[in-house]
């Protein structure tokens, strides 16, 4: 049941006493199969006793959190009270709510419970209701945004309202909830090409490798016997089979992570905020006030741009980290629409980009060069230690080489800006191809530096300080002059005292 301003403190719901010991439970059962085994090879006369105690132990911690957190919700604030033996009280103001995001794992749903989160855009501490029952949390999700928007309560002629107004006007419904993209299965196709789920293999490999020493394979005489086994057959052939099996059984992680992720996915336009749904297993329900939010990341990671595809984030203030991912990778031409939509202007993702110049071109390839470089000089020094032939140092170095000018100029083709009528634009990415659009009236601030290298050939790097996303917007190896034209133009006034003479076009 959700409070009503002005009631009492209320708790929790009461299907949090199976919530919390289950997961207690399972949070003990290591160290207590560890005390088990001790026990056991030390004294049993004390079973009668231990055992008993290992399993309530876990029940009664549990059931502590349900018992001492109490939450409330007055005419200014929403209060939340926790704590057996250190007493916490956590309040937020209303009109300070920037998002309530809720959250189920398998075992909440089951139990038909959602975890709350209140933000209020200062730092990153939240007010956490765990666990709610799902109709009560989506009402108290509906009840704080909206309060959120109401104008305060206050006398009419105070506010200048006339007299003889009418008392008993109707109220005004609120705008429904404006659809802005929902999940589409066909962008499972641009699941294999978004390497964000090498992290699952990568701890799939972590796991196997713990007890990988004590199969029977590594040993000279098993390696011996499967080397044989193999030379029996093609060896191009069995190298072909490996690389579709691996092939394959990437597929099958990085389309299971995807359905697994955002399943249900659903981005919406509700009381004054950006809605986001998804999750199998795990749901989530993500809000970010859209008055918070001062610009889009559109992400064209190498692999899924040669399909078409894209990814889209947020950037706003007052949110965890700053950048929320609000799309799956997805066609390239939906993350521009719903980027678009959020800006309220496409402009910023379409519009070309102003190149930095030859000069800007080398830099990068210098960069790229001079890394690629510095392993050929290590492989070379290696190889002459361990006595191995120079034809392999030689073919790496080739190899290195051409990659390195291939990403050089990729990074070059991917540098660039603009500025629009509200957004500065900023092109970046090696192999990832990075578009940031920020309001200007989200700049607070301009840093402006030069290395040894970039004051000899006259470049800078320019970046735009926010208080939104990563809070710093960089436009690399740009000309002196066109940076300072750029932050004049983009912030009028706040360069002013720095500025001498005309500024260069931008």
């Amino acid at each position: 049941m959700i409070p009503s301003p002005g009631d009492g403190w209320v708790r929790l719901s009461p299907r949090k006493l199976l919530l919390d010991p289950v997961k207690a439970v399972g949070q003990a059962v290591v160290p207590v199969v560890v005390a088990l085994v001790g026990v056991s090879q030390s004294d049993m006369r004390w079973w009668p006793f231990f055992l008993p105690l290992a399993i309530l132990a876990p029940l009664a911690f549990g059931a502590i959190p349900w018992l001492t957190t109490h939450y409330r919700l007055t005419e200014a604030q929403i209060q939340v009270r926790s704590g057996l033996l250190n007493k916490t009280t956590s309040t937020a103001p209303l009109e300070r709510v920037r998002s309530v995001d809720l959250e189920a794992s398998l075992l909440h749903r089951i139990l038909g419970l959602q975890k709350v989160q209140v933000g209020t855009g200062v730092d990153d501490d939240r007010i956490t209701l765990d666990a709610l029952a799902a109709a009560d949390a989506q009402a108290l999700r509906t009840t704080l945004l909206r309060r959120r928007e109401a104008p305060p309560v206050g006398d009419p002629a105070e506010a200048g309202a006339p007299a003889d107004a009418a008392p008993d006007l109707p109220p005004v419904p609120p705008p429904a909830p404006a659809l802005l993209a929902r999940i589409d299965w066909s962008w499972l196709r641009f699941a294999p090409f978004s390497l964000s789920r090498l992290v699952i293999v990568a701890g799939a490999l972590g796991v196997f490798s713990q007890f990988a020493d004590e199969l029977p394979i590594w040993n000279e005489e098993t390696a011996t016997s499967v080397w044989s086994w193999i030379t029996q057959f093609a060896v191009v052939a069995v190298v072909l089979v490996l690389l579709l099996g691996g092939l394959a059984g990437w597929v099958v992680v990085a389309v299971g992570g995807y359905v697994v992720q955002w399943w249900g996915f659903l981005l919406v336009r509700e009381h004054g905020s950006l809605h986001l749904t998804h999750g199998l297993f795990t749901t989530r329900s993500i809000t970010v006030e859209e008055a918070k939010v001062r610009g889009v990341e559109l992400t064209e990671p190498a692999l899924l741009r040669i399909v078409g595809g894209a990814e889209l984030a947020t950037l706003a203030t007052g949110v965890e980290d700053g950048v929320t991912q609000v799309l799956p990778p997805c066609p390239r031409d939906v993350a521009v629409g719903v980027g678009g939509a959020v800006l309220e202007s496409a402009g910023g993702l379409t519009v070309p980009l102003v190149a930095h110049g030859p000069t800007a071109r080398r830099r990068a390839w210098f960069r790229q060069l001079r890394a690629a470089l510095v392993v050929v000089v290590v492989a070379a020094v290696a190889a002459w230690w361990f006595d191995v032939s120079g034809a392999w140092v030689a073919a790496l170095a080739v190899v290195l080489l051409v990659a390195a000018a291939l990403v050089g100029e990729a990074s070059y083709r991917h540098l660039g800006h603009t500025l629009t009528d509200r957004h500065l634009v900023a092109g970046s990415g090696d192999l990832a191809r990075v578009r940031t659009v920020l309001e200007t009236e989200g700049i607070i601030g301009w840093v402006l530096e030069q290395s040894w290298w970039q004051r000899r050939i006259g470049l800078a790097d320019l970046t735009a300080t926010t208080a939104a996303g990563h809070e710093r917007v960089l436009v690399k190896d740009v000309g002196l002059d066109v940076a300072v034209a750029l932050a004049d133009r983009a912030t009028p006034g706040l360069l002013t005292p720095f500025v001498q003479g005309t500024v260069q076009p931008v």
